[in-house]
C-alpha cells in the first residue's frame, strides 16, 4: 500500500521490514517516511522519497508506539525498580517520603521515562495528581508534582506523552465532596495537549474485591457488601453522584476507580441520564479496573460510548486471594476481559504500574490467559485486538484518535521496534524484544 502528503524529502526513513499499522483495514507497509514528527508516507511512496536519515529494520516488525492508559509514572519512578507485585516482601519495599525536592520529584519522572522508552511505551495516563495528596505519604502525587510535569514540559524535556487527571481527593482513599468542588473550580494549567494534556478528572469510588471493600450487591463471604469512599452530606451516594455531575457538567473528562458491580451501576446511571446534556469531554468517560463489571453494563457502557480500562496482569497476581473474598461461582465472572473486547464499550489494558510491571507485554500475555480461559483462540485476530488495546483504543480514551495510536499518513511518528511480529500466535510476547523506540519521529531508545 502507497499513500503520502506532498513532499519529496523527509527527515527520517524507516524500512526494510513489517510494519503494522493498525490503520482501519490493518494495513501491513514496508516504509515510513517522516517529516517535522509525523508521517508523510507509507510504503513505496515513502521508499521514493530522499531523507536525512535512514533506519534500516533488517526484518523486524514495527507497531505503534505503546500507550498505557494506565500508568502511575511518578511513583513508579520514585520506587524502581520495586513493584508491589512479583517483587521482594513487604519489609524489603521502600515506604514512607519517596520525594521531597524538586530534584527529587525531576529525577522521579525521568527515571519513569526512561524506563518506558526502553519499553517501548511512548505514551501514558497518570491517573491522579493533585492538592488531594499535598500531604500524601509519598510525595508523588500532590501539586508539587505538577509543576514538576509542567517545569519539564516546558523544558520539552519529555520523551513520553502524558495524559494527565486531576485528584481532588486521596490515592485510593477518600474525597469530599467540599474538596471536590473546591478544585474542579481551578482551571488546569496551559499546556500544549499533544505532550501534556490534563482533559479532566479521576475520582475513587470504592476498594478492590480481595479486601472486601469493593462496593457489591451480592455480599462478600463475612456478610459485607463494601461501600463507597466519597464522603459529603447527606451521604456518600449524594457526594458521589453530585462530583460526577459536576465533572460532566464543565466537560471534563471523568475516570473513576469502580471494582464493584454496585458502584459501576452507580456511575452509568449518572452518565447515562445525562448523556447528551453535558459538554463533550476531550476523551470518554471510564471506568478504572471494572473487576465485576456484569455483562449488562459493560453492553451499556458501549451504548453511551464510554468504557474501561483494565489490568490483567494485577488480575493475574490477585486471583486467588479474591476467591476467598468472591467465591468460586462469583470469581469465573470476573475481570471480564473477554466481553469488554467483543463489545462496543472502549477497552484498554494497561499496567496500574508500580502495582504491577510497567512490561505491556506481560500485560498482554495475561490478557491472553484471559482470553483463552474464556474459549477464544490465541490467533492473530486475538492479538490484533489487544494491541489495539494499548494503541488504537488508549488514543481513543485520551482523545487523541485524529493524531496517534495508528501510523497513518498525518498521524505522529511515535513507533516501536520489535525484534519479532507480536501478533504471530503461539509464544509468549515477554520473548520478544524492543529494539528502539520512536517519539515524535526522534529515536528515544535504541537497544544497541
Amino acid at each position: 500500500m502507497t499513500q503520502s502528503l506532498h513532499g519529496d524529502e523527509a527527515d527520517l526513513i524507516i524500512r526494510g521490514g513489517r510494519i503494522h499499522t493498525l490503520d482501519p483495514s490493518d494495513a501491513i507497509v514496508g516504509a515510513l517516511a517522516v517529516r517535522d514528527g509525523v508521517i508523510i508516507a507509507r510504503g513505496d511512496d515513502a521508499e521514493s522519497l530522499d531523507a536525512c536519515a535512514v533506519i534500516e529494520l533488517d526484518g523486524r516488525t514495527v507497531i505503534p508506539g505503546i500507550n498505557d492508559a494506565h500508568l502511575h509514572a511518578a511513583w513508579l519512578g520514585a520506587r524502581w525498580p520495586h513493584l508491589f507485585f512479583s517483587d521482594p516482601p513487604p519489609e524489603e519495599q521502600p515506604s514512607g517520603r519517596l520525594v521531597s525536592s524538586a530534584g527529587e520529584r525531576r529525577t522521579a519522572l525521568r527515571r519513569a521515562w526512561a524506563l518506558l522508552a526502553e519499553l517501548g511505551i511512548t505514551s501514558y495516563t497518570e491517573p491522579g495528581i493533585g492538592p488531594g495528596e499535598d500531604d500524601g505519604e509519598t510525595g508523588c502525587f500532590g501539586s508539587d508534582m505538577l509543576d514538576t510535569y509542567l517545569e519539564l514540559h516546558r523544558e520539552r524535556a519529555q520523551t513520553s506523552r502524558v495524559t494527565l487527571l486531576r485528584l481532588f481527593g486521596t490515592i485510593d482513599g477518600e474525597s469530599t465532596l467540599a474538596d471536590f468542588e473546591r478544585g474542579i473550580r481551578t482551571p488546569p494549567p496551559a499546556s500544549d495537549a499533544r505532550w501534556l494534556a490534563i482533559p479532566g478528572v479521576k475520582i475513587f469510588a470504592d476498594g478492590i474485591p480481595p479486601l472486601a471493600t469493593a462496593w457489591v450487591d451480592e455480599p462478600y463471604a463475612d456478610g459485607t457488601t463494601g461501600g463507597l469512599l466519597t464522603r459529603g452530606e447527606p451521604d456518600a451516594l449524594t457526594a458521589f453522584r453530585r462530583m460526577l455531575e459536576l465533572a460532566s457538567a464543565r466537560g471534563m473528562q471523568i475516570a473513576v476507580h469502580a471494582t464493584g458491580d454496585r458502584s459501576i451501576a452507580e456511575f452509568l446511571s449518572v452518565l447515562e441520564r445525562r448523556h447528551g446534556d453535558h459538554p463533550t469531554p476531550a476523551g470518554p468517560h471510564y471506568v478504572v479496573h471494572g473487576d465485576l463489571a456484569t455483562t449488562a453494563q459493560i453492553a451499556r457502557m458501549g451504548r453511551i460510548g464510554a468504557g474501561f480500562a483494565v489490568q490483567p496482569l494485577i488480575a493475574a497476581h490477585t486471583h486467588s486471594w479474591a476467591a476467598v473474598q468472591l467465591g468460586e461461582a462469583r470469581l469465573a465472572t470476573a475481570w471480564p476481559l473477554a466481553e469488554m473486547l467483543t463489545s462496543n464499550a472502549l477497552t484498554t489494558v494497561t499496567s496500574d504500574s508500580p502495582i504491577a510491571s510497567p512490561d505491556w507485554r506481560l500485560g498482554l500475555d495475561a490478557s491472553l490467559a484471559l482470553l483463552t480461559a474464556a474459549g477464544i483462540a490465541d490467533d492473530t485476530q486475538s492479538r490484533n485486538r489487544l494491541l489495539r488495546s494499548m494503541t488504537v483504543e488508549a488514543a481513543r480514551q485520551d482523545g487523541a484518535s485524529a493524531w496517534k495510536g495508528s501510523l497513518e499518513v498525518g498521524r505522529v511518528a511515535d513507533l516501536t521496534v520489535l525484534d519479532e511480529d507480536p501478533l504471530t500466535p503461539g509464544r509468549d510476547l515477554a520473548t520478544i524484544g524492543v529494539a528502539r523506540t520512536i517519539v515524535d519521529g526522534r529515536t528515544v531508545f535504541t537497544r544497541d
